[in-house]
C-alpha cells in the first residue's frame, strides 16, 4: 500500500469500509438469530437492510472512480465482529446476552461512524460532491442506528439484564452473624465493600 496523496488515502479508506460492510453482512444475520428482545431484533434487521444499501453506495462510488473495491481485509471490523461472535456462542441469561449484543453492535456503529465521517471529509476536500452526498446518507443511518440502540438499552434491555437472577444474587445484602440486617428505605443506596464497617 502506497499513500502518495489524499486521493490514494481516500481510495484506501473506501476499500476498507467496503470490506467492513461485507463482513457485517455476513456476521449480522447470525447475531440476529440469537436476539430474544423483539424490538432489538427488528432494529438489527432494519440495519441489515441499511447495510446492504450502504454497500451499494460504495459500489457506485467505485464505479464512478473506475476503481476496484478490492483491497486488504478490514482488521478493525474483524476484531469487533469477533467479539460479537463470542457473545452469540455464549450461554447465559437471554436478557444479559441481549445487553451484550447491543454493546457489540454499538462498537460496530461507532467504527462505521468514524469511517464514514472521515470519508465525507475527504470527499468534500477532493471535490467529489456526489460522493459526499452518498457517504453522508450512510453516516446518518449509522448515527440513527446507534441512537436506536442506546434508546433500547436505556429504556428496557439493560434494566431487564439488571434484574436477571445472578444480578439479584450479587446485590443481596451481606448478613453479619453478630447483628441483623437493617431494613433500608426504598431508594437508599446500599453500601459497597463493607462501607458500613468503616470508621473515619
Amino acid at each position: 500500500m502506497r499513500l502518495e496523496s489524499l486521493h490514494s488515502l481516500y481510495l484506501e479508506r473506501l476499500r476498507d469500509m467496503r470490506d467492513a460492510e461485507d463482513q457485517i453482512l455476513k456476521a449480522l444475520p447470525k447475531v440476529i438469530e440469537r436476539v430474544q428482545h423483539a424490538e432489538l431484533r427488528a432494529a438489527l434487521e432494519q440495519h441489515l437492510e441499511e447495510t446492504r444499501k450502504q454497500a451499494g453506495r460504495l459500489e457506485r462510488i467505485f464505479d464512478e472512480l473506475d476503481e476496484s473495491p478490492r483491497g486488504q481485509r478490514c482488521k478493525g471490523m474483524a476484531g469487533v465482529l469477533e467479539e460479537a461472535e463470542d457473545l452469540t456462542k455464549g450461554k447465559g441469561d437471554p436478557n444479559v446476552i441481549d445487553a451484550g449484543i447491543i454493546d457489540a453492535a454499538q462498537h460496530v456503529e461507532h467504527y462505521e461512524i468514524a469511517g464514514y465521517g472521515t470519508l465525507c471529509t475527504f470527499a468534500g476536500m477532493l471535490g467529489y460532491d456526489r460522493h459526499q452526498t452518498l457517504l453522508e446518507q450512510s453516516l446518518n443511518e449509522e448515527k440513527s442506528a446507534d441512537d436506536t440502540l442506546t434508546n433500547l438499552a436505556e429504556r428496557s434491555i439493560n434494566l431487564d439484564a439488571l434484574h436477571s437472577a445472578d444480578d439479584r444474587e450479587v446485590r443481596r445484602p451481606v448478613e453479619h452473624p453478630d447483628r441483623p440486617v437493617r431494613d433500608r428505605p426504598s431508594g437508599e443506596r446500599r453500601p459497597f465493600f463493607g462501607e458500613e464497617d468503616r470508621r473515619f
